[in-house]
């Protein structure tokens, strides 16, 4: 007899659930999609008959549903408490697409809600799984680089005017912020699971004359680590057209550069390496403008996590990391001091 498949279901069809549904589909062999929810029924109709599942006509069905393992959330930043808390409740795994919520505060209720609850939570941060990522993390891990020194992380990333026209979007309320929360935070979470906590850091964060929105389209910083190691944060979505984010490891031993997927490393030794491919990464105009293949993995991932009990690869807890990096800079630039990084799962 076969292995059950997992059962997945989607909350949330916006814009942010186009590489989840067409990952899904590429792990129909594993993975059965229970069915899916948005509070517009006209998505959620069009999605159902897309993938073949059913429509639910609300949360609480999806809690109730014996064939649902897990739920994929990815909704605004401002709705996910009540729904992963009724979920959690209701003994469902939860995949969530970053960040965890606006605040560190509201994101370690709800990390620490699914931990009472002793369901799984995971974090949609995908630039963990290219290709380049995974063998820097592996070069890291094992100390080929030899002691960190320098790190720079650079995010030249452009959104048009009409981005920001949707009702919500860069604003406190909604998204909790601007550029460092809602673009930046991805390359800051696989900086810090390469680097280890961040010290302290100075930061100045600002709103350029390209837009008119609530919150910071530019962050700068720089940043003190707890291992000795020091580097740069600069982030934006105001550089038109927009380019690949990339990160700049220099060790004792060599320097490593991942620009989007791809990873080239030089030793001082002499020897050199590459990995990966520099594929769209969603940094221009089309936000969505990258393959599923890092969703597909993370989803593989979390269902695995789900059928044998480990932790997955990105757990809530680990994403409060980069929720305090954050905050440390939003408090720098206020205060125009240095800030501490409030440590979490180190």
């Amino acid at each position: 007899m076969s292995e059950r498949k997992t059962g997945l279901a989607v909350i949330g069809l916006g814009m942010a659930s186009k590489p989840h549904l067409e990952a899904l589909a590429e792990l129909a062999g594993s993975i059965e999609v229970t069915g899916v929810f948005n509070r517009g029924r006209d998505k959620s109709v069009h999605a159902a008959a897309s993938i073949g599942c059913r429509v639910f006509d609300s949360i609480e069905e999806i809690a109730l549903d014996p064939a649902t393992d897990g739920v994929i959330v990815i909704t605004p930043p401002h709705q996910r408490t009540d729904i992963i808390r009724l979920l959690a409740a209701a003994g469902k795994h939860v995949l969530t697409e970053k960040p965890v919520e606006r605040s560190t505060a509201a994101a370690r209720e709800i990390v620490e809600t699914c931990e009472r609850a002793r369901v799984q939570l995971g974090v949609v941060f995908q630039h963990r799984m290219r290709a380049g990522a995974r063998r820097l993390a592996e070069l890291v891990a094992a100390g080929e680089l030899g002691e960190l020194c320098l790190v720079r992380a650079d995010i030249p990333w452009w959104r048009p005017q009409s981005y920001y026209d949707v009702p919500g979007r860069g604003s406190y309320e909604r998204d909790g912020g601007g550029v460092l929360i809602s673009q930046a935070i991805h390359v800051l979470d696989l900086m810090l699971s390469l680097t280890g906590p961040a010290d302290n850091v100075q930061a100045f964060c600002a709103t350029t004359k390209t837009h008119e929105m609530e919150s910071e389209d530019f962050a700068a910083a720089g940043v003190r680590y707890a291992s000795g190691a020091v580097g740069s944060i600069v982030a934006t979505t105001a550089t038109y057209p927009g380019g690949a984010e990339s990160m700049v490891i220099d060790g004792t031993r060599g320097t490593a550069v991942l620009k989007g997927g791809h990873l080239s490393v030089t030793w001082r030794d002499g020897r050199s390496e590459e990995q990966g491919e520099l594929s769209g990464t969603g940094g221009g105009a089309d936000p969505m403008a990258f393959p599923c293949d890092w969703h597909r993995d993370l989803i593989a991932d979390f269902a695995d996590a789900i059928r044998t009990g480990r932790p997955p690869l990105v757990t809530g807890r680990a994403a409060l990391n980069v929720h305090a990096l954050i905050d440390a800079m939003v408090t720098s630039s206020r205060d125009g001091a240095a800030a501490a990084v409030e440590r979490m799962d180190f």
